[in-house]
């Protein structure tokens, strides 16, 4: 029996960096402190700069390594700037998590481009972008790595009226887990999807637009997910138990689709 294959080790990520969108707030939070427990050094991206800086400090507060970057998604230059800061700061990632999103609603007759294109801006064209760079970066780097996108269970059936930008967009993330981990496997670069159900998350909390109205709103047996049950699922994607499994999706819905 090898050192990693033990099973003790299949969960660890000491030594490794790993990148987390949106990891200032909500699920990315989970992300990142399972991350952290599990021996890595997270980088929260995060397009508020304080808050991104407040969690890292959290995580290494608790023992943990972090560090903090700020990132507009929506800004392609911001984007390309920042991974290339990440790969100078910190070395070519092990693991990028691709979590930040919006999901603000607009009844589809009533719906606007404007929202249109900045859901699929942030949702769709954001984890192209960091997958594009951060992929380059694994790729010249020679030593694998691990991506991880988060989509929704909203792409099982798990809607509310008023998300047709953001179901178009994650969506659009099934397309990318695909084409990505077909370009990357040759570089042992494994690409996975996560889908999480209901988190009460103050992005969902806050979400703007008419009342919450759907199949989403039928309460899971298991009750609502906390952050770190979808970094849980994360987690398991970029250790080493997961290291010939690409090209998959797995749901964390508390058993929201057998009601």
């Amino acid at each position: 029996m090898t050192e990693e294959s033990k099973v003790a080790n299949l969960f660890d990520l000491t030594g490794k960096t790993v990148v987390v969108t949106g990891a200032a707030s909500g699920i990315g939070v989970g992300i990142a402190e399972v991350a952290a427990e599990a021996g890595a050094l997270v980088v929260i991206v995060d397009r508020e700069q304080g808050a991104a800086e407040h969690q890292a400090q959290a995580l290494i507060d608790a023992g943990g390594k972090a560090a903090a970057l700020h990132i507009d998604l929506a800004d392609e230059a911001s984007v390309v700037d920042g991974c290339r800061e990440i790969v100078a700061r910190h070395g070519t990632p092990w693991g990028l998590v691709n979590n930040a999103g919006v999901q603000d609603r607009e009844l589809l007759l009533e719906s606007t481009t404007a929202e249109w294109d900045r859901t699929l801006t942030i949702n769709a064209r954001g984890p192209y972008l960091t997958t594009r760079e951060l992929g380059r970066a694994m790729v010249a780097g020679g030593n694998g790595g691990r991506i991880v996108n988060i989509a929704s269970v909203a792409l099982l059936g798990g809607l509310i009226k008023g998300h047709a930008a953001y179901a178009s967009s994650k969506t659009a993330l099934i397309g990318l887990t695909r084409a990505s981990a077909l370009e990357l496997i040759e570089h042992r670069i494994t690409v996975n999807l996560v889908l999480p159900g209901g988190v009460a998350t103050p992005g969902a909390i806050h979400a703007t637009g008419p009342l919450v109205d759907g199949p989403a709103r039928r309460p899971p047996p298991l009750g609502l997910n906390e952050p770190r049950d979808i970094g849980a699922a994360v987690l398991f994607f970029l250790t080493p138990a997961a290291a010939r499994v690409t090209n998959q999706s797995l749901a964390v819905e508390a058993g929201w689709a057998l009601t």
